[in-house]
């Protein structure tokens, strides 16, 4: 690391924050657990394999179109879980509050929280509530942190991308980074925009017990799809290309990223997943998460190559090929 003091950019999921992870706090505490870098670490426990992640919320504004901090930080962490191929069972939830935050407010998301938690079928078990003086802290924020079983079938990992392998995102992209900062800005639109905020877990039940293989499987929320795919590609050792022509994106969210000069590769997203899995595999997938109520937009969009430059490439519109580089810096800041 070069710099001397903490950056906006080191929350976001890009280089900056790759390098702060692999300089300063890897090199503190490792462990074959967090050298994986996956969603969450895998535990071994007897003949029982558990799934164990953690996050925080500090997003501004803490209301936006179709959620807000409090269901997105229990989808999150849901999704995490299932990104390790694990049914999600238990979270905990640890609130900080600024003074004077209203109690109206804070019920509001509470309630949503056991909305979001008994829709996924998990359950919130413990927790911590902490206040700081007005003016410490901005409204409200998240942490939860979950726990899930991992069958014993299932083996999935960033590592485990193969030459071969098709890519699939279970649907359109950048529609919650676009709908935060369009609620911060108080931008306005002819179409609704709205978060894709979402629990995974039920789709990722359905693909992991269709006797597919699955190889990987990851949600593109901080740095997007592209910081993403070049972290798979990093774990696995292999080259990724993808086709502009097949991301799904929404018209408004395009036309909004064209207008403020934003990339919708490296917006987050809170409800899409991202799978690598057998050619042999892959329209099977693809219907599986389809027929689920959140997959309905899910694409093929690119395929892994022979090559392993650990590197994704871009198939443009008009027939060249790009770099997708890792995230430098942080588009949108506090987007989740």
């Amino acid at each position: 690391m070069t710099e001397e003091k903490v950056l906006l950019d080191h929350g976001s999921g890009g280089k900056v924050s790759h390098s702060m992870f692999s300089e300063l706090i890897l090199p503190l505490f490792e462990g074959p657990e967090l050298s994986k870098q996956d969603d969450g670490a895998t535990l071994e426990m007897g003949e029982m394999r558990l799934a164990f992640s953690t996050d925080s919320y500090v997003v501004d504004p803490v209301f936006f179109p179709g959620g807000n901090i409090g269901d997105l930080a229990v989808n999150g962490t849901i999704n995490d879980i299932a990104m390790c191929g694990a049914v999600p069972k238990f979270i905990s939830v640890g609130l900080i509050l600024e003074e004077g935050f209203p109690i109206k407010d804070l019920k509001i998301i509470l309630e949503s929280m056991a909305g979001a938690a008994r829709k996924a079928g998990v359950r919130i078990v413990t927790g911590d509530t902490k206040v700081v003086p007005k003016g410490k802290a901005d409204k409200i924020f998240i942490n939860t942190s979950g726990i899930g079983v991992i069958p014993l079938h299932v083996n999935v990992s960033g590592a485990n991308a193969k030459p071969g392998d098709v890519v699939i995102i279970s649907g359109t992209l950048a529609d919650h980074g676009i709908t935060v900062l369009s609620t911060r800005e108080g931008l306005k639109f002819d179409s609704d925009i709205k978060t894709d905020s979402a629990p995974l877990n039920g789709m990722v039940h359905s693909i992991l017990n269709s006797g597919c293989d699955v190889h990987v499987l990851r949600d593109p929320t901080r740095g997007g799809l592209g910081t993403t795919l070049n972290e798979i590609a990093v774990q696995s050792g292999v080259e990724i290309v993808i086709d502009e022509a097949a991301l799904p994106i929404r018209g408004p969210v395009k036309g909004t990223c064209e207008l403020l000069g934003f990339d919708p590769l490296y917006i987050a997203n809170e409800g899409k997943l991202v799978a690598f899995v057998p050619e042999k595999d892959a329209t099977a997938v693809l219907e599986i998460i389809q027929k689920n109520e959140y997959g309905k937009d899910a694409a093929i969009i690119g395929r892994v190559s022979e090559k392993t430059s650990g590197k994704v490439f871009l198939k443009t519109f008009i027939g060249g090929t790009r770099l997708v580089d890792m995230l430098t810096g942080d588009q949108l800041p506090r987007i989740c």
